[in-house]
Order: C-alpha cells, then structure tokens, then sequence
C-alpha cells in the first residue's frame, strides 16, 4: 500500500465526463443484500468494527449491491488477491508488515498464502487452505495465480510456487526474479498480470531499483541494456513471456504504480501515488516506453527543486507536465492511496462500468471507476464510485479482481491507518463481492470445456484473467486445430474486444500473416493498433504495415506507428517517421510524445527527414512542438530562433536543459551576445556558470544588476550562491542581521568559511542586531553555530541580554533533543474520546505546535506531509495513533537524514532532492538549503521521525482531544 492516503478532486473530476447528474447524486446509495442482521440502535465504536456489521458501513452505487464473502478469522491484513478460474480467492496475507517498527510480535512461522473456496455455491467462502506458509514470507504485496504456478512478489524476490499435484498445497518454489530493492517496503515488487498476448504485466515503486533474474544476473531489457538506475530511474512497468524471460521495461520514472491493468486491445492503464500530502495522484494511460516524469530526467533532481517553466500547480509540478519527454497524465485523482485495478470486461455489472478501469483507492476507502474518452492520441476521464466506506473508515480496500461469473471481489485489510510503513489492527481482514442489485446470494461458476476448439474460445471470452489464460495457453498450442474456431470469433463477433482476443491468439499461429494483415485493414480502429501491436511482438512485417499505417485517419493509429517505429534502423524508417510527424497538429502532447519515443536515439536522421518536408518547421504549431521536443543539435538553431522570438521564451529555454551542458552554455551565450533583452532572464534563472560569465562581458554587467534588483530577498541569495560572487559577504551578512529571512544567508557564509562575520555583529553596538544573528544561528544548528553560540554563552564581558539569549537557544536544543527521544504518550484514546472536544480551539493548538512542520489549506510550512484532508485518510484512532508514535510509520519521502559535511559540520533535515552534484535539504519552518553533493561525507538516515514522539506529553488532555477533533474535520479539498 502507499505511503499517504488522500482524497480525490471528486466534484472538479465529475464535470469532465458524461455522467448524469442523477448519476452523480446517486452514485454511493444504501448497501442492499446484508448478510447480518439489521440493528437499529446506534453502534458503538467497538461493534461498529465487528465482523457482522461490516456492511453498515459501506455504500453502494445504483443498481449494486455487496455481499461478505469471508472475513476474520479466517484471513487478517490481506494485501492482495486473486480470483482463479474455479472461483477460488487466493490471498496474501501480511501480519508480519513493517512488525519492527511498529512493536509487532511477528509470526515466527511466517505470512500465509490462504486459498479461500465457496464450495456450495452460497456466495459464502467457508472452506481455508493455507497453500503456503514460510519464515521467509513476509507481508507480500502480490499474487498472480497461473494455473499450478503461483508468482507471489515480495522483495527482494519474486516466488514461483507449484502445485505439482494439485492438492492446494505448494509442493516446491524456485526464484522467478530477484535483487529488488524494497524488501518489507510498500515501494518495492509488486503484483503480475496476465495480458490478452499471453505475456506478464508487473510493476514496482521507487524503491525497486534493479531486476535479477533467478542467476542474480541483471535482466537485460529490449535493448539489451541493464534494467537499473544507469538507464532508467524510480517505478517501472515491465512485460515479459510468462517464464521471466524476453523483458521489455515499458516505462519508468513512476514513483509507485500499484498495478498494471491491461485491456483486450494490450492498451496498458495504471495508477501512481505522489508524494504525501500534494494531491497529485493520477491515473495513467501508459505510453510503451515512455517516461512519467516523477523526477527530472536530466539531473534526477526532485519534482520541488527549482527549474525553468516551472508548472503553477504542484500536481502538474509533481510530473514534471511543461517538459518536454514526459508523457502527460490521463486524471489527476488529488489525494489518495491507489492500490489494485483491473479492466471490467464483463457484462453483469451496469453499462456504465463495462469495458473501464476499476480501482481499489484505500486511502479514500472507496472503489472506484475511471470512465474513459478518447482524446485525440490520449483520453479523458472521470471517476465514479462503486463502493464507498466513508461511514467507516477502518474500510482498506487493497485489491480487487473479477471472478469467472462477472461479480468483483474486493480484498478489504480493514485497518485504522493502513500502509506508510504504519498498521494498527493485526487481527482482521475481509472478502467482499459487489454484484448486481437484486441478485441472490449465489456464486455459481461456469464451466468451462477446454477440450475442444469451440469450447476454449468461449473460455476465451470470459471476464476472468485465470479463465481467459488457460483458454489463450490451450488455443495456442492447438495451432491451425484451433484456428476455424478463433477464426469465426475474429470474423463475426460483436464485441470489437472478443476480437482482440482472437486476433492476439491467431497472432501466434502458423496463419499469424494472413489475419495480421487483415486486422491492419480493419475498420474499427482499435483492431488496427492491436494488429499492429501483435504484429510488433511476432515481428511480422512491421515496416510494410506501417507504410499502409502512417497516413491513417485516426490519430491513435498513428500514435502506435510512431511508437512502432523506436529504435528502428530499418529503411525508410526515417521518412515514415517524417510523414507522421507532418500530420502533427501542434495541439496533441499524447501525440508529440508518442513521436518523441519513435524518434529515441535516432532524432538526428529522423529530424532530417522531417526537414525534407518541412523547409521552415517554425512556420507551423506543430513544427513548434516538435522542435521544442527534438534531441538533436540540428534542431538547435530553430529552437534559438523561437526563444527570440517569444515574449515569453520560458517553454523553449526549458528544452535547451535536454541538451549536453556544453552545447546549451555555447547556445546560450551566442543568444544574449546579440539579444540583449534576453540577459536578465537567463541570469534570473541561473541558466549560465560561473565560468560561462567569465567569457561573457554584457553578462558580467547585467549580473550586477540583476543582483541589484533583488537585493535582501531569497533569490539574492539563490544568485550569489550559484555564481559564486564572495564579494556579497557583507550583504549576506547584513540579511541575517536585519532579521527574518536571515538563516539562508547564514548557511551561504559558513559555506564560504565566513563564520568570524557573524562575531563582528554580534560585538557591535547594536543590540538587535547582535539578537537577530543568534537566532539565525539556532535555526542554521551545524556544529559551526552551536560552538558561536557557545562561546556567547560563556563569555561574561559581553551583554547580559545578548549572552542570555544563546544560552535559551542552546538550552531548547537540548531540550528538544531530549524531546525527541521521549518516550511514547502514555495517554490513551479512551481518555480523549470521554472529552467534549472542541475542532476550533484544537484549530489554535494546530497552528501554536504544528505549523512549523506542516500545512493546512494556507497555514503554515511545507516541510513535513501536507494535513489538508488528513480527516479524509484516517478516522480518530489512526489519527491518535500517528500523534502518539510517529517513528512508527514515517512516511516514504519524510525520512529525517543526517549528514555529515567533509568541514565537520552536521546537518538533520529531509532531504527533498538529491543528484549527482546537488543536495536539497528542508528543515521545519519551511527553509531550505543546498549542498553541493561533494561537500557531503555521509549521508545516515535517522530511526526517528523529526516529529518528535512525545508531542501529546506537551498537551494537556483537553488540548489534545481539541486537536484530534481539528485534525478529523480536515476532509474537505481546498480551493
């Protein structure tokens, strides 16, 4: 599960898609087919979370009801699921998560992998196998059921189990992958998928890094290049055959993709999580090979980190959406925790979930559907709730998957605060099944005949993945046996996806030819891009259809022949790119970034061919764009012509940052030697160096008055530092003495060995200066300041005042050292919950203790996760619970470091950016300070959380009832 849990932007998503306003009203109605008996009388908090009334706290949409099909005792903290084609539930369990930090017993025999069965039909699932149980199996975060194999993730391996004998129980295991980085992490490994061309979909979070196959040797890619952080960097998505073999990394810079959902056309759909607190999650429709944009993919800088055309949004800054080579996001969700999807393919739900993607989102307690449109090269979409547990909030849906009779079963790890690193309930866990209203509580499975042609191509229909495979592994190696039956789907089947199916299974026989070639002329335009992805797998013909393809008059065609056509040498490759590229109209990034991919290490002679066709590629938008999001040096002058030509040249000064650092420089400065206009903003963005100046007199003067003109502010000091001018050591100096603000100046003078200023200030005559500075230098807290603060403190000559003042500010560092190592609260739930609490007076109490640290709506500091809808992720007890402990479930990102500087000065902070030559690091209130990488010896992070753990000890009860009650009421977006 991810680190935060957010609400979505529900009422801004809704006005994007065509959904009726009674739909919109009615979409989460009273839960009809209790399985309980109904209770009038008010629940307590303790019944309220009792098996039997875990109904009560759900709502369904119109025309669903849910129904429990298992709940504890027989299965705790299910992380994920999967639905096999007898119906079976299968289960990873996780009672052994994060158990080290939060004071956890672990089962010393290790998680369970549990087959949960319905053996008389009653929509009950009364019968428990544990298929497996080991030491080594410790809260894994997948399962993908594949026949009598098994693949069940948990870095840093990926299991293969079997069931040789078919008795429900694993009889041997074997390594399918491993090396994954985020063992007992919610970053790491997780879960497979089985795709309509009978390959493997899967996925893993930022903290996943490499794959290693089960030699220990680094899995080579489609290039044959090293799967790792040389070439690719955080999440990634992959395809491989079902044996782990023939890899393809399909994208990366994600920041952690739950689950890769793959409709019958092989078009791929996944949700990402965004860091804590910035309403950022999204929803993406995954371009093959394309980068999502989680981190700068020059530098690998942090999304927060300064750049030119910054976005104005933080969601869109998250991804990176003004740069070019980054694909954009299909919906943006706000908030939220987003875990398992799939694509409903069936036909027993409502019209309006057929054929989209369904989600578990447990961070809003919801299941959720994305309704799609087709947008030019990309979609749109929307959101509709299915399964809404805003009544109760312990309601995690992990996972959810399609059963062979078209219901969803949801794998619910019921828990007050679930995932971040942090659970607070080891003993319960639920099935539930989401069916349509007015159905019996039954679950009755077809049956299937995979002894006949016939027989398996009706199997292949099913809206069970477990189903659909074994009827794709028979089909296949029926051969031409199997290919009048596909052949009769493929030619006559209503549903366009059926055919799909079929088309993915001719693909692979001896007649593969004959139907790609039909599919290629399709009318329906999705046949066509499935016909040319299968042919693309086969290798059949590529280049040929492509030139049947590259004039088509749908633009999602043409996306997929740009796509088709990456890392192609084959010729005429270059002049089909050309024609597609010709047929851009300026106003379809989807489109422009599919060309991006097709044009991957080939930009020059593809570039070239486009020139051809277009002598003057400025004179058009889309000749724009695209010389906006080329790579190549013959694109260069074009581009220099544009920044000269806007008014605002932000958006093309951006694109030179995708070029070697010593073309952009030689670009730059032959820009400002003839436009003297464009001087003050390539200095204020600090695009030029120290060294590039040097040769460079029209900037040397202008930099002074850029310096001039920002004097006293933040980006004074953002100048000085990044031109390195020493000669503003007075005035730095003269910032931290004036006061507020002061502390980043004093940061850059340490940094210049500068540190005997600050004792002239505070010698001198005036009083308040001398105060301003030793408060500066309690916020700055290296070892530099701490012994200046020293030496004031011991020196009796100086003024009673000013030695008084350092020894209060080293007397709360130590305070607050001992502070932070306290002890857990010692007050109880119990005792805040017997309080009539009072939301505005815990508002005051809000701002008074914890501002510093985080925000709410436009109160206080952006260092630790933003608070604005906690209410929304987490109920009174999980609230409680991270006031209490804090070091027990750190958020991913928040983690407090300690760096030790080659000077011998000491830094704590969190480290919000890190690159190969540069460090950001955040320290409460909201400052920041860089680091050169170089001038960093280590880098340890520290077991505790900078929020220390005995904040409620500072309280008094009363107080700290008044905060819980403010945080909960925090569920509301902020406009």
């Amino acid at each position: 599960m991810n680190t935060i849990f957010r609400r979505g932007l529900l009422a801004t998503i809704i006005l994007a898609i065509a959904v009726s306003a009674e739909l919109v009203l009615k979409s989460c109605m009273p839960v009809s087919g209790m399985n309980f008996p109904v209770i009038d009388t008010p629940l307590t908090e303790a019944q309220k979370h009792l098996p039997g009334n875990g109904l009560k706290g759900l709502r369904v949409a119109p025309g669903l009801s849910v129904e429990t099909m298992a709940t504890e005792p027989m299965l705790i903290n299910p992380t994920n699921i999967d639905v096999d084609e007898k119906g079976r539930v299968w289960v990873t369990e996780a009672y052994n998560y994060r158990f080290a930090i939060n004071n956890n017993k672990p089962r010393a025999a290790g998680d369970r992998i549990l087959i949960l069965e319905d053996k008389d039909g009653d929509g009950r699932l009364e019968t428990s196998q544990t298929f497996y149980q080991g030491p080594e199996i410790n809260a894994p975060l997948g399962i993908c059921v594949l026949g009598n194999r098994v693949l069940v993730s948990q870095s840093p391996y990926v299991w293969a189990f079997y069931d040789d004998d078919n008795d429900g129980k694993a009889d041997r295991k074997e390594i399918l992958f491993q090396g994954i980085g985020g063992e007992q992490h919610d970053h790491g490994m997780h879960t497979f998928t089985f795709g309509p061309d009978g390959k493997l979909y899967f996925n893993f979070g930022n903290e996943g890094r490499t794959l290693r196959d089960k030699n220990n040797k680094v899995v080579l890619d489609q290039d044959g290049d090293e799967v790792g952080p040389k070439k690719y960097m955080e999440g990634m998505l992959f395809r491989s055959d079902s044996d782990g073999t023939h890899v393809e990394c399909l994208g990366y810079n994600f920041r952690n993709p739950y689950e890769a959902a793959v409709d019958s056309y092989g078009t791929i759909w996944q949700s990402d999580n965004d860091d804590d607190g910035n309403k950022g999650v999204r929803i993406n429709y995954v371009m093959e090979y394309g980068n999502y944009g989680y981190k700068d993919e020059m530098t690998r800088a942090g999304w927060s980190a300064a750049r030119t055309n910054l976005e104005a949004e933080i969601p869109q800054r998250h991804w990176h959406q003004n740069d070019p080579g980054v694909i954009p996001n299909l919906l943006n969700t706000g908030s939220g925790s987003p875990t398992g999807m799939v694509i409903y393919e069936g036909s027993l739900l409502p019209r309006e979930f057929h054929d989209q993607m369904i989600h578990a989102e447990p961070g809003h307690n919801v299941i959720r559907a994305y309704p799609v449109k087709k947008n030019g090269a990309g979609y749109t979409g929307g959101i509709i709730n299915l399964l809404n547990g805003d009544k109760d909030q312990w309601f995690r849906p992990a996972d959810i998957c399609v059963a062979p009779d078209g219901s969803l079963v949801v794998a619910d790890w019921y828990d007050p605060g679930v995932g971040g690193h942090r659970v607070a309930d080891l003993e319960r866990g639920r099935i539930y099944r989401i069916v349509p209203e007015g159905m019996t509580a039954s679950y009755k499975i077809p049956v299937q005949d995979y002894s006949t042609p016939q027989g398996a191509v009706a199997a292949l229909q099913s809206p069970n993945l477990a189903v659909r495979r074994q009827a794709f592994i028979t089909l296949t190696a029926m051969g031409n046996k199997a290919v009048p039956a596909l052949k009769k789907l493929w030619g006559s089947a209503p549903n366009p996806r059926m055919r799909a199916r079929a088309l993915w299974v001719l693909s692979k026989s001896p007649q593969a030819g004959k139907y790609l070639a039909e599919a290629i002329k399709d009318p329906d335009p999705d046949i066509r891009i499935t016909g040319l992805r299968a042919a693309r797998e086969v290798n059949v013909d590529v280049i040929k259809y492509l030139g049947k393809l590259v004039n088509d008059p749908d633009v999602q065609v043409r996306r997929e022949c740009a796509i088709a056509l990456r890392h192609r040498a084959d010729p005429g490759a270059a002049n089909l790119w050309a024609a597609l590229a010709s047929s851009y109209n300026g106003n379809d990034k989807w489109y422009l970034e599919a060309l991006g991919i097709g044009a991957d290490r080939q930009w020059a002679v593809f570039f070239a061919a486009y020139l051809k066709n277009n002598a003057d590629p400025l004179a058009t938008p889309g000749g724009r764009d695209i010389v906006w999001r080329a790579r190549t040096a013959s694109a260069l002058p074009y581009l220099a012509r544009l920044i000269v030509a806007e008014t605002s040249p932000l958006k093309y000064l951006r694109a030179l940052d995708f070029y070697p650092a010593e073309t952009r420089s030689q670009t730059l400065l032959e820009l400002i030697a003839t436009n003297s206009r464009l001087v003050t903003t390539i200095l204020k963005l600090k695009l030029l160096t120290a060294a590039d100046l040097a040769g460079s007199p029209t900037a040397q003067t202008q930099l002074g008055e850029v310096l001039a003109a920002s004097a006293g502010t933040q980006d004074y000091i953002d100048l000085v530092r990044h031109y390195h001018i020493t000669t503003a050591a007075n005035s730095l100096l003269n910032m931290v003495a004036v006061g507020p603000g002061g502390v980043n100046a004093a940061r850059l003078l340490f940094d210049w060995k500068e540190s005997p200023l600050f004792m002239k200030v505070i010698n001198g005559a005036d009083q308040g200066k001398a105060l301003n500075v030793l408060t500066a230098l309690g916020q700055v807290g290296n070892t530099e300041a701490i012994a200046l603060l020293s030496e004031v403190a011991s020196a009796n000559s100086r003024s009673k005042q000013i030695q008084l003042k350092a020894i209060e500010i080293l007397q709360s560092k130590r305070l607050r050292a001992s502070f932070s190592a306290a002890k857990t609260s010692s007050l109880k739930l119990a005792e805040l919950l017997a309080l009539k609490a009072n939301p505005e007076k815990g508002q005051q109490v809000f701002l008074k203790m914890c501002t510093a640290c985080h925000q709410v709506n436009t109160s206080g500091f952006n260092f630790g996760p933003n608070l604005s809808e906690i209410g929304a992720k987490l109920p009174k007890e999980g609230l409680f619970d991270a006031l209490a402990k804090p070091s027990s479930g750190i958020s991913f990102g928040y983690e407090t470091s300690q760096l030790a500087l080659k000077d011998g000065a000491t830094l704590v902070g969190i480290i919000s950016s890190r690159t190969e030559t540069d460090i950001e690091i955040k320290y409460p209130g909201g400052t920041t300070q860089k680091l050169k990488t170089a001038a960093v010896r280590t880098i340890k992070e520290l077991p505790g959380s900078m929020m220390p753990d005995g904040l409620l000890e500072t309280l008094t009860k009363q107080e700290a009832a008044d905060l819980l009650e403010f945080l909960v009421s925090l569920k509301k977006q902020s406009k």
